[in-house]
């Protein structure tokens, strides 16, 4: 036969322990005595034995009173543990929280956001997933990630994308890049008409990037020559200092340890920017890690 061994019935049985005697339980728990006999006789009747032997008002142990009191205690124990690790989760301050990411973003632009949620929230426990932003929106959408850092606009969104929190956080400059001694590496700003004549390296058509520039070069009226697509930012710098081509890059992405020259891209209608994207209903981390980002990324 089971033994009914409910939390509520052990801190009644905890309490007689603790307070010497069932008058004093009784007092703690603000019941009446009647009440703390009754339970401690019915714990004695599913373990079949008795559990304490009285003697006057007080109270001490038996052998199989001391065997449930040490179950006793290692329930209450883990029952306060597990009551601070979920008010922990409710609070935002424990836990695990999915990102999702560009290795762009994640190599150039996280990293100060990362060390900022870490001093603040040091039980958040961050894993990154590191996808193109479409595909990164469509994780978030599908409640696989709870955070998604990505570019705006993004291209051709679902209706579950369409939903999502969309929050704007900071301007993403693109720059051209052209080998040192380049014709162009004089000057310091072109329009996208200017590359018309040079073969591009570019960023491959599964990401925001590609997508944001077909659309900028159909609305300048330019045809580009696109030599070669990949889907890595240093494959592509490594690339145009070899020679193979120009490209179009984030200016963060950009170093003066690059052997490239950055140009400003000028005439263009829309601009990008760095956005956060959540659910309507995100975690209190997922809306901690938000505010970070905003603060630290809008420096």
């Amino acid at each position: 036969m089971a033994m009914d061994l409910r939390s509520d019935r052990l801190e009644v049985f905890l309490a007689v322990i603790d307070g010497g005697g069932f008058s004093s339980a009784a007092r703690a728990l603000k019941a009446a005595q009647s009440s703390v006999s009754q339970t401690i006789a019915s714990l004695e009747g599913d373990v079949g034995d008795a559990l304490f032997v009285r003697d006057g008002r007080t109270v001490r142990l038996t052998p199989a009173g001391r065997v449930l009191e040490t179950a006793a205690r290692e329930v209450q124990q883990r029952l306060e543990a597990a009551r601070d690790e979920l008010t922990a989760l409710r609070d935002g301050t424990q836990g695990t929280l999915s990102i999702g990411a560009s290795d762009t973003f994640s190599t150039w632009v996280l990293p100060p956001v990362f060390a900022a949620f870490r001093r603040a929230y040091p039980k958040v426990e961050l894993r990154l997933d590191n996808r193109p932003s479409p595909a990164i929106a469509e994780l978030v959408a599908s409640g696989v990630l709870d955070v998604g850092v990505v570019s705006l606009p993004l291209p051709t969104p679902s209706a579950a994308v369409r939903s999502l929190v969309q929050v704007p956080v900071s301007a993403q400059r693109d720059v051209v890049i052209v080998p040192r001694g380049h014709p162009l590496s004089k000057r310091q700003r072109v329009k996208l008409a200017d590359l018309a004549p040079y073969p591009l390296v570019l960023l491959d058509r599964t990401t925001a990037s590609r997508a944001w520039l077909d659309a900028r070069f159909a609305e300048a009226g330019v045809t580009p020559t696109v030599a070669m697509e990949m889907n890595s930012i240093e494959v592509l710098k490594r690339l145009v200092s070899l020679g193979f081509g120009l490209s179009i890059v984030p200016e963060v992405a950009v170093g003066p340890g690059d052997a490239v020259v950055a140009l400003a891209l000028t005439g263009l209608e829309q601009r990008r920017q760095i956005g956060l994207l959540s659910n309507t209903t995100p975690t209190r981390a997922a809306r901690a890690f938000t505010d970070v980002a905003r603060q630290v990324l809008k420096r």
